[in-house]
């Protein structure tokens, strides 16, 4: 098996949080690539043409142009240490929702903490006078607003679970939360100052999802059932499967589940799951009965 075919193998069958890490590390590529054909063409704004077309702009009548880059730039780095240190946050966090929670609340949580993100450094740059001279020139990029979004969401859903860091210890996930807000996102604000209000717009939809978690409540509910809603307009449809005998003119004609049918199964099994997670949330996971945690487990495991 070839190096592409074990890629596409690994994306295709792999979770959510394995796809969104895929997509980030795809894109970043194409990026460099485009900028080696730039260098070698003679074309040096080739790369910077491709990125203003997926960076969020602060100006109002830009962004109006560009409307799909506040979903865009969630996706889009420049520096290879920026997509670094995002991706491993994003892995280390993430697998750690995915140990509690299910695929679809991390993919709706990434994309809610980028746009509140992008909307809170639009707001800001056209709202006050200091960012006047930049506010038509100024670019934001990065999945630091998703992945914030995901690392206070979690914090706030798992306040105290313990994690052992190295050289310091057993720290509780809502500590080393803070410390990385405070550190990213408020001190030396001046610098990156637009980085640092979208990784604030991140935080504030992370307390927020994390929030309606524990009392039993999932904000993203909305964008899941319109991601379902694409991805099924993109699905080839149900095929009939019919099967003739030799003798007579009897057949057994089969398919799959209907609409109605799945759709039930679906609302069942996500009634148990939300009732898993509201026991998590008043007793902690070690109030859960070994069948639940079995069942926990394996919704976490879906593809």
């Amino acid at each position: 098996m070839s190096i592409w075919d074990e890629i596409k193998g690994s994306f295709r069958h792999g979770t959510a949080l394995t796809r969104l890490m895929y997509i980030n590390g795809a894109i970043f590529l194409i990026i460099k690539i485009i900028e080696v054909i730039g260098v070698l063409s003679g074309s040096s704004g080739l790369a910077p043409a491709v990125i203003s077309n997926l960076a969020v702009p602060a100006s109002l009548s830009a962004l109006a142009l560009k409307f799909w880059t506040p979903f865009t730039y969630m996706f889009t780095h420049q520096g290879f240490i920026h997509l670094l240190f995002n991706l491993l946050w994003l892995w280390w966090f993430g697998k750690i929702f995915l140990g509690y929670l299910d695929q679809r609340k991390l993919v709706s949580l990434y994309i809610l903490g980028g746009l509140a993100g992008a909307f809170l450094y639009i707001a800001v740059f056209n709202i006050f006078p200091a960012f006047a001279g930049t506010v038509n020139v100024s670019i934001a990029l990065g999945a630091s607003a998703s992945v914030m979004a995901l690392v206070v969401a979690t914090a706030v859903y798992l306040p105290d679970l313990e994690l052992h860091l190295l050289f310091i210890g057993r720290v509780k996930l809502k500590y080393l939360a803070l410390a990385t807000f405070l550190i990213t996102s408020v001190f030396d604000f001046s610098v990156n100052t637009g980085g640092k209000i979208a990784h604030i717009g991140g935080a504030l939809m992370g307390l927020a999802y994390g929030q309606g978690l524990r009392n039993g409540k999932d904000i993203g509910s909305w964008l899941n059932r319109i991601i379902d809603f694409v991805v099924n307009l993109f699905k080839p449809g149900r095929k009939m499967k019919v099967t003739y005998k030799k003798s007579g003119a009897t057949f057994d004609a089969r398919k799959t589940k209907t609409d109605h049918e799945y759709n039930a199964a679906k609302a069942e099994r996500q009634k148990t799951l939300d009732h898993i997670l509201d026991k998590i949330s008043k007793g902690g996971y070690d109030s859960l009965t070994r069948e639940e945690k079995a069942i926990l487990f394996s919704e976490s495991q879906k593809k």
